[in-house]
C-alpha cells in the first residue's frame, strides 16, 4: 500500500478506527485495452519526462520537503546576491499528484517521509519542479516583463505562494499562479504593540530589523533558515595581519525563525525564550526581531526572530554516524544525556512551562559538543509518539475535531455522532478547547492562555513532569543505544541513517542504565508499527505469517488486509484511551488521582541516578 496523506486518516491516526471511506486501492491498474494501454504506456512519447537533470544555472533554488499542503521552499537566485527571506514558496494543489504514474516517476510517495536536504535533492519532484520554476521564470522575463517577477517578489505579502495547479510529463503544460497571502500578514502581531500581547516588558524585546535587511542563505526546514544581517556590527574578524595592517572578516550566521501558517505558534515561542532565565543548554534569547511593512493594514508587522546558529548540526544524526564508525563514547552520551535532564528541569522551574517537543530533532550540539535544545512553539509530538496518556487525550483531541480542521476531506470523514461523542469528552477536560483549536491569531486566544496544545493543557504541572520523563526515557534510549529515532520506519519521517532497532529493546545501553529507561517509559504501550510499518515508501504488514498473507495476493487484497489491521488496532487504542481517561476522571472527582499514576521518576531523580553512574563508571 502507497504511503500517501490519505494513510493519515486511514492507517496513521486514529480516525482510521472510524473512516467510513477506503480510498482506491493504490495498485497497478487491471488490464486495459490495448489502445487505451499505448495511451498510458511509457513508450509513448507523450508520456515522458523530457529530462531530470537539474538545469544549468537555474534561476530558483528549491528544496522539497512534505507537508500537509506540499510546499517547496524556493530561492530565487536571479534577485543576485541580496535575496531577503519572505518565503516565497512553493505549492502543489491537491489535484496535482493525482496522476499515479507521474507520482511513480517523480518519487512522490517518497516525499511524504523525506526530509533530509541531500535525499530531497535526488528527488524526481525536486528537479521537475526546479525545472518548471526555470522555464516559468525564463518566460516571465521576456520583453516588457523583464523585471517583473523580481518587483513582484519584493512587493507580495510575506509568505505568498507559487501554485502548481497540476503536474504533467511536458513542464511547458504546468500552469502557475500566485496567491498572494494578505491573511497571513493580517495574523502577523506589530511591533508597536508585540510586548502588550505577550505579555512582556517592553524593554525585554529585542532590537528589530527589517526583512530587506536580512539575506537568505537556505531553507533548513519549514520553519528555519540560514540568514545573516546587513550589518557591519554582526561581522565577525577571524583573523589579523599585523604586518600589513588588514584583517580578514566573515559574516556572522543567524538561525531566523519564521512560520508561513500557525503563525500563534511563533508568538507562543518568542514568549517562551524571552520570558525564560537562559541556561547554557537551551538556545539562547533571540537577538533580533525581523519586521516587514505590511501592505495590507499598514503595520510593521514581527514575521519571526533570529536565534544562534550552531553549525555542529544535532543529536539525531551524530548519534547513529559515530555509532557505526565506533566513535560513541560513554563519556559523551553522560554528558548529554545529564545536560538535556537539567535543561528540563530548568524549563520546568524557571521557565514555568511545559516541553512537549522532546525528540532528537530538538537537540543540537554546540561547537564545544555540548547539548543546545530548540523549538519551544510547544506544538507536540506527532500522534503516538508522547506518553501513554498525552496520547489519549490527543486521540480524543483528533477525533474530536475531525470537523473542525481546515483541510477536512469529506470523503475520509467519520461519523457525526463519533465526532460529537469526543467533543463532548474532550470539553470535560478543557472547556475552551474548542476556541484553542480553532483560533489562528495569537492575540486572538481565550482569556488567560499562553500556549496551544490542547492535551498538555488538560495536564497539571506533576502530570506534564511525568509526560516529559516518558519522552526523556526514549531519548536517553536513542542517545545510548546511538540511533536517530526510537522507531524503526516510522511513518511520518524517514532519515538518513534509520534507526536498526526498536525501542525498547536494548543492545548497547549500560546493564545499570537499562531499569532507569525502563522506569521512565512506564505505561508504554504497543505501537501501530509493530503491525504495520514503512518499506521504502509503502506501508507493508510486519508480520505476514500472523496476519496469514499471501505472496500471491494482488494489492488489492494487501491494501483491504493493512486498513482492516490499523482499523482493528486503532479501535482497540482508543478504547483504552477512552477508559483511561474516565478512571482518570472519576479519581480525579473523588480525591483519589495519583497524578505520576505510573510511578515514573522526577527529573532529579533522572539526573541523579544519571549522575552517580557517571562517578562510578568514569572514575
Amino acid at each position: 500500500m502507497k504511503l500517501t496523506s490519505s494513510s493519515i486518516h486511514t492507517v496513521i491516526h486514529p480516525t482510521a478506527a472510524f473512516s467510513a471511506n477506503v480510498p482506491k486501492p493504490s495498485g497497478s491498474p487491471s488490464a486495459e485495452p490495448e489502445s487505451q494501454s499505448w495511451l498510458h504506456s511509457q513508450l509513448n512519447p507523450k508520456n515522458r519526462i523530457d529530462s531530470l537533470e537539474p538545469p544549468e544555472n537555474p534561476p530558483l533554488e528549491n528544496r522539497w520537503v512534505y507537508r500537509p499542503r506540499n510546499a517547496v521552499f524556493a530561492l530565487p537566485l536571479f534577485l543576485g546576491d541580496h535575496v531577503p527571506p519572505l518565503r516565497f514558496d512553493v505549492f502543489l494543489s491537491q489535484e496535482a499528484g493525482s496522476c499515479q504514474q507521474i507520482r511513480d516517476l517523480l518519487d512522490l510517495d517518497a516525499a511524504f517521509h523525506t526530509k533530509d536536504a541531500v535525499r530531497v535533492q535526488r528527488l524526481g519532484i525536486s528537479r521537475h519542479i526546479l525545472r518548471t520554476l526555470q522555464a516559468w521564470t525564463q518566460s516571465s522575463q521576456q520583453g516588457d516583463s523583464k523585471h517583473s517577477l523580481a518587483e513582484m517578489y519584493r512587493n507580495l505579502p510575506f509568505g505568498s505562494r507559487i501554485i502548481f495547479e497540476n503536474l504533467e510529463f511536458d513542464i511547458r503544460n504546468i500552469k502557475i499562479t500566485i496567491a498572494q497571502t494578505f491573511h497571513l500578514e493580517g495574523q502577523l502581531l506589530g511591533l508597536s504593540k508585540l510586548s502588550a500581547q505577550l505579555g512582556l516588558p517592553q524593554d525585554s524585546l529585542p532590537e528589530p530589523i527589517d526583512i530587506f535587511k536580512v539575506r537568505i542563505l537556505g531553507q533548513l526546514t519549514e520553519s528555519v533558515c540560514l540568514v545573516c544581517m546587513d550589518d557591519d556590527d554582526k561581522v565577525k574578524v577571524i583573523a589579523t595581519d599585523a604586518a600589513n595592517g588588514t584583517e580578514a572578516k566573515k559574516e556572522e550566521l543567524w538561525i531566523l525563525k519564521a512560520l508561513t501558517s500557525g503563525t500563534k505558534y511563533l508568538y507562543t515561542e518568542l514568549r517562551n525564550l524571552l520570558q525564560m532565565p537562559p541556561h547554557p543548554h537551551i538556545i539562547s534569547h533571540p537577538a533580533r526581531l525581523v519586521t516587514k511593512q505590511c501592505q495590507f493594514g499598514g503595520k510593521n508587522a514581527v514575521v519571526g526572530f533570529m536565534i544562534p546558529y550552531h553549525s555542529a548540526g544535532g543529536l539525531r544524526d551524530t548519534l547513529p554516524l559515530l555509532r557505526i564508525h565506533g566513535q560513541l563514547a560513554l563519556k559523551d552520551q553522560l554528558k548529554w544525556a545529564i545536560q538535556l535532564a537539567q535543561a528540563l528541569v530548568h524549563i520546568s522551574d524557571q521557565g514555568q512551562m511545559y516541553y512537549p517537543d522532546l525528540r532528537l530533532d530538538n537537540i543540537l550540539l554546540s561547537q564545544a559538543g555540548d547539548i543546545v535544545m530548540v523549538d519551544f512553539e510547544q506544538r507536540g509530538l506527532w500522534c503516538e509518539f508522547g506518553a501513554p496518556e498525552v496520547n489519549a487525550l490527543e486521540y480524543v483531541r483528533i477525533l474530536a475535531s475531525n470537523t473542525l480542521l481546515e483541510d477536512n476531506d469529506p470523503d475520509l470523514s467519520i461519523p457525526e455522532e463519533i465526532t460529537e461523542k469526543f467533543t463532548v469528552l474532550l470539553t470535560r477536560e478543557l472547556p475552551d478547547w474548542e476556541a484553542l483549536e480553532i483560533c489562528e491569531n495569537y492575540n486572538q486566544r481565550p482569556e488567560g492562555y499562553t500556549s496551544f496544545n490542547i492535551a498538555w493543557l488538560c495536564l497539571s504541572k506533576a502530570e506534564q513532569e511525568a509526560a516529559v520523563v516518558y519522552m526523556l526515557g526514549r531519548v536517553l534510549w536513542c542517545i545510548f543505544e546511538g540511533q536517530s529515532g526510537p522507531d524503526k520506519a516510522a511513518f511520518w519521517q524517514s532519515y538518513a541513517r534509520e534507526p536498526d532497532l526498536q525501542f525498547p529493546e536494548m543492545r548497547y545501553t549500560p546493564v545499570e542504565l537499562r531499569g532507569l529507561v525502563d522506569e521512565c517509559t512506564r505505561g508504554r504501550r504497543d505501537v501501530l508499527s509493530s503491525l504495520v510499518t514503512r518499506q521504502g515508501s509503502r506501508l507493508v504488514l510486519l508480520r505476514e505469517k500472523d496476519t496469514q498473507e499471501s505472496a500471491t495476493d494482488g494489492e488489492e487484497k494487501k491494501e483491504e488486509r493493512i486498513l482492516q489491521v490499523a482499523r482493528d488496532w486503532w479501535t482497540t487504542e482508543v478504547k483504552a484511551a477512552e477508559d483511561f481517561l474516565q478512571m482518570r476522571y472519576e479519581m480525579r472527582e473523588r480525591g483519589e488521582w495519583n497524578e505520576n499514576y505510573f510511578s515514573r521518576p522526577s527529573l532529579r531523580d533522572v539526573i541523579s541516578r544519571l549522575e552517580d553512574f557517571q562517578r562510578r563508571s568514569l572514575s
